[in-house]
């Protein structure tokens, strides 16, 4: 591919009808189909008790695909610092990397943090901002997370997440933690030397991943590290995360200048209509995530027909219908370098689910040979 890099994001989607065992080989296969096809990246994001999503134990499942494919940089987007030690990420990820050197990425987020006191999203507080275009990129209303705050399921995903009383260090810390170990500097309070085994000295390139313009886009630019902004997901704040990335950035041993990947969601198809319905589904999935219900097996587009689907339903999930690239490879490619244009990205970020692997594997290999050819 020449000019912006594209690459993938995998959430081992479980379809309705399918196993964990065929969503992970449908995992190993994309993930090869995506190194032939010229991806950049290929990486893992992490999610728990999501009866349709199988990429829970996230660095096991890098491994796995690193071992899979021979070329390909493999990652995580992103760790959930929130309950997991600098150590702990830092041994997983130097242990892979010992055995892929130079082709691993460390995506670090901050998304199971308890949070106290730190950015207020892609808002700013106050009254939410209505939907807008900026030149050509839909940025719509932010979505009102703290409906999900009483969920039942969220709370047991904490409770079986964290050990008995333990709090997560702040994001920062736990960030300059892990550089630390890897570079083989850390020192405790009194002095004592840490000495990560494997993991110090280890070829891993971290990257920050956010959703505004909070900690993470602080964090990631004062430390000069290269920061990934979440469209797909939190459409409403990526202009926000990047801006505030940007303006935090100080060039460091890493980077001289910011450098930005922005994800999108995706489905490409020969035709409009085919691809209007592989994405038909969509929305029903997003709803069980947005209700706080998880992520449900993914539906086929019958079975997502047959939804009732009430108003309510409609304005939980508008935001990430409105906001996915749905259509043929030229269509689907157009929006893509809009979103960079917009952006300024230096790399792109796609995720596509569909609930047959054959037409989720054409999508991106379709994708990928307009990209390059463009």
């Amino acid at each position: 591919m020449t000019g912006v890099p594209l690459s993938i994001l995998d959430l081992a989607p479980i379809s309705s009808g399918q196993t964990t065992a065929d969503a992970l080989r449908n995992t190993m296969d994309l993930a090869r189909r995506a190194e032939a096809a010229g991806y950049h990246r290929y990486w893992l994001a992490e999610h728990h008790l999501a009866a349709g999503v199988a990429s829970s134990a996230t660095a096991v499942l890098i491994g796995l695909v690193a071992a899979a494919t021979g070329r390909i940089r493999v990652g995580s987007g992103a760790v959930q610092l929130g309950h997991q030690t600098a150590l702990a990420v830092v041994e997983q990820f130097g242990t892979i990397e010992a055995l892929h050197p130079g082709r691993i990425d460390l995506g670090l987020g901050r998304s199971a943090q308890r949070r106290a006191g730190h950015g207020t999203g892609a808002t700013g507080g106050g009254v939410p901002r209505p939907a807008r275009t900026v030149n050509g990129l839909l940025i719509p209303p932010p979505f009102a997370a703290a409906q999900l705050a009483g969920s039942p399921l969220l709370a047991l995903t904490s409770a079986l997440l964290y050990q008995p009383g333990a709090q997560a260090p702040d994001f920062a810390e736990q960030v300059d933690d892990i550089a630390a170990l890897i570079a083989g500097t850390y020192r405790a309070p009194d002095g004592t030397a840490a000495h990560a085994t494997p993991g110090e000295g280890a070829d891993l390139h971290l990257w920050i991943l956010g959703s505004s313009g909070g900690q993470s886009a602080q964090v990631a630019g004062e430390r000069g590290l290269p920061f990934a902004a979440n469209y797909h997901v939190s459409p409403a704040g990526v202009l926000d995360a990047v801006e505030a990335y940007r303006a935090a950035f100080k060039p460091s041993a890493v980077l001289r200048a910011p450098h930005v990947i922005v994800s999108a969601d995706v489905v490409v198809a020969p035709d409009d209509a085919t691809a209007r319905e592989l994405a038909s589904p969509y929305g029903l999935w997003v709803r069980g995530i947005r209700t706080g219900a998880g992520a449900i097996p993914f539906p086929t587009p019958a079975e997502a027909a047959a939804h009732d689907w009430s108003e309510r339903d409609r304005a939980l999930v508008a935001d990430r219908i409105d906001t996915q690239f749905v259509g043929t490879p030229s269509a689907v490619a157009g929006k893509l370098r809009r979103l960079r244009e917009v952006t300024g990205a230096d790399e792109l970020l796609v995720t596509t689910i569909t609930h047959d692997h054959t037409d989720r594997v054409r999508s991106l290999e379709l994708l990928a040979a307009e990209w390059a050819a463009s």
